[in-house]
């Protein structure tokens, strides 16, 4: 049972103090012995003064020699720490009056730091200290170091731990015989080890998270991840949704009426999502493939499987211009099927959405295609079939269960242009089942990406005015709208007002999230139309657009942007016949990890490719965006370099879920506990 800090510490624990542990996620006492220790300090033993080596940490002992109070150059405590062998200087930026006191002349003291070339000789900046008498006995084990918050101290944390440590039953959760195939240590062992080493464990495995009680950690919590994602999915299939049946008629007549070809990927992707559809349970299947793949076609023939079913069908796009965009590529295909769908979006006039949201609740409309708007209150569907969530991971779990919420048991269609490495859908899209879009439509011609340092600019500008005087158009990518005082970034009006002035005989224009909606749709729509030679954007335009005159894209500032985001930008370029050119240009310095990110984007056009080496570059956590969108992350394991015991994880919880669901219960109960309220919808 897992009893709450409160009750555990009545008395002594201030509710401050537990206001400081819940911001570390401990909650209750088993998140206490959870909480594992970032690093290791080693005071089981005594170094020699004399044998200090810079760079390194050591423990010593001895006595204070000197202890002044210096002005120059700044406020400083300095102490000089003798033993036998030598002296140390220490040396306190920060200090109160109780350790001038602990650190007066005459005083024995162990210093633990890191040793470093000071201006009289070898010293530690503040370094841990305790007084000492010749019987204080050294430590028998390394001393934990543990993530903690302002205002919680290690030795506060240090205390509760080590309290629940001897007061928690660590019961197995594993079957016995799992744990002699797998050869996995047993959890109590592992637990207490990492929280109290002995002197002899190996203190780079510890810190490298390869110890095998580290080992055991990061399998149980996989497992735990791989066991929830299962018992949902499990979950899924025991509820009841419309079965929509393959009818054929409108698919048949779109099909018809289109001036292209399905690809095989497509004409696959969508059998699949098809045969979903038909069952008697919830849909939930991501629909991935590249930038211009073809998504939205096979999503149309999706939503024309619930139509001609009879139900209504919600599209939501994460900006107005992509819903828009879809809203107008989608009334051409279906104006003459006589589908009329609703735009409902933040901007519409009061009588224009009040219109849009009567005709979605009299089942007036079958399909609605809309931004955010969608999952307001107001926005009642009588009979809601479909959703297809576009760009899915730009939506928080809220979000998404709100528009689910909005009728029963719908099936669910998300998409998305970013392709998801195949670790990351191991680990965090167990749940779903994934179509895989992994051809390009013929026609589409490779972008070429040159990387140009922006002291070229003058050249860059030449070659878009030739381009655009030969009947091509071109975007200008900028990431600012305003200007800032810590990033000398080229704001995109700023840009506008330059481009304007050093191509007179171009028209230029501008787009950017600040503009009002009907100026957003004259600017695309000029564009669109070929008025428009060259439009000046912010990242508005990342996805959704589809201009296929538009065979060059220049990128401001290209360092400071996401390979996600560099690669579905240049994904507006190239969608026609002409050879396609996207201008990287940069500033340096740049960082090592800017640097990284250029150089993947210049050498790959696969966005499979590119996303896995990003997931290398920055982990899942920034990958998935975990904050924004609510997605449970890992603590302890890395699935880039964790992927073997994630493999054995996935194996293992289907063995679990079969054979031992009494310790998969105790096991999902100890790992996941109340993290499960949003998880995976």
């Amino acid at each position: 049972m897992k009893c709450s800090l409160s009750n555990l510490f009545p008395g002594s624990t201030p509710s401050i103090t537990l206001a400081k542990f819940k911001k570390l996620g401990i909650h209750n006492r088993f998140d206490l012995v959870l909480h594992l220790p970032s690093r290791y300090e080693d005071e089981t033993r005594i170094s020699q003064i004399s044998e200090l080596k810079q760079g390194t940490s050591a423990h010593v002992e001895g006595t204070i020699i000197y202890s002044e109070v210096t002005f120059r150059p700044r406020l400083s405590l300095i102490c000089q720490l003798q033993d036998h062998s030598g002296i140390v200087h220490l040396r306190f930026l920060n200090f109160y009056p109780t350790q001038q006191k602990q650190l007066k002349v005459g005083q024995r003291i162990r210093a633990l730091g890191e040793v470093r070339a000071g201006y009289w000789g070898m010293e530690m900046v503040h370094p841990k200290c305790r007084s000492v008498v010749n019987s204080t006995p050294l430590k028998q084990t390394l001393t934990p170091v543990y993530p903690t918050t302002a205002g919680l101290q290690q030795t506060t944390l240090h205390r509760h731990i080590q309290a629940a440590l001897n007061d928690i039953e660590l019961s197995e959760t594993l079957p016995k015989n799992l744990l002699s195939r797998l050869k996995l240590s047993g959890f109590a062992d592992s637990i207490h080890l990492l929280h109290n080493p002995p002197p002899d464990t190996d203190k780079d495995t510890l810190i490298g998270r390869i110890h095998p009680a580290w080992q055991r950690i990061k399998f149980d919590e996989l497992l735990a991840q791989q066991l929830s994602m299962r018992v949902h999915y499990r979950q899924r299939l025991n509820r009841n949704a419309p079965r929509l049946k393959a009818l054929g008629h409108l698919t048949r007549q779109l099909l018809r009426a289109l001036p292209f070809s399905l690809t095989t990927a497509q004409q696959n992707t969508y059998l699949e999502i098809s045969h979903d559809l038909e069952q008697p349970y919830p849909m939930q299947r991501l629909l991935q493939g590249d930038v211009g793949s073809g998504k939205t076609i096979v999503a149309l023939l999706a939503a024309l499987q619930a139509i001609e079913n009879g139900y209504q069908v919600a599209l939501m796009a994460p900006t107005e211009i992509l819903a828009e965009q879809h809203y107008h590529k989608l009334c051409n295909w279906l104006f003459p099927l006589g589908i009329s769908p609703a735009w409902l979006s933040g901007s519409l006039r009061k009588k224009e959405k009040q219109e849009a949201l009567n005709k979605i609740a009299q089942g007036g409309t079958q399909l609605a295609i809309g931004t955010h708007a969608l999952f307001q209150n107001q926005v009642l569907f009588p009979n809601l079939g479909l959703i297809i969530v576009d760009e899915q991971h730009k939506f928080g779990v809220q979000q998404r269960l709100s528009l689910r919420n909005k009728g029963g048991e719908p099936h669910q269609l998300m998409m998305s242009a970013t392709p998801i490495p195949r670790t990351l859908a191991m680990s965090y899209y167990t749940d779903l089942d994934i179509s895989v879009i992994d051809e390009l439509p013929p026609g589409r011609t490779p972008v070429i990406t040159k990387l140009v340092h922006d002291n070229r600019r003058d050249e860059v500008l030449e070659r878009i005015h030739q381009a655009c005087l030969s009947g091509q158009q071109a975007y200008w990518i900028c990431p600012l709208i305003d200007g800032s005082d810590t990033l000398e970034l080229q704001t995109v009006l700023e840009t506008h007002q330059h481009l304007v002035q050093a191509l007179p005989d171009l028209r230029v224009d501008l787009i950017h999230g600040k503009l009002d909606a009907a100026n957003k749709t004259r600017s695309m729509t000029a564009f669109k139309m070929g008025e428009t030679h060259l439009l000046i954007a912010t990242t508005v335009i990342e996805v959704g657009v589809d201009v296929p005159n538009a065979s060059i894209m220049v990128i401001e500032h290209a360092e400071r942007m996401g390979l996600a985001q560099l690669h579905q930008l240049r994904g507006r370029i190239g969608r026609g016949t002409t050879q396609s050119l996207c201008i990287l240009l940069f500033q340096e310095p740049l960082s090592e990890l800017a640097r990284a990110r250029l150089k993947i984007i210049y050498e790959n056009t696969d966005g499979f490719e590119i996303a896995r080496q990003d997931l290398n570059l920055r982990g899942p956590g920034e990958l998935l965006g975990a904050r924004q969108h609510g997605i449970p992350m890992l603590r302890f394991a890395d699935i880039t370099q964790d992927t073997a015991l994630l493999q054995c994880a996935r194996t293992i919880a289907d063995e679990m879920l079969c054979n031992f669901q009494q310790e998969a219960r105790a096991h999902l109960q100890r790992w996941v506990s109340n993290k499960q309220d949003y998880l995976y919808v």
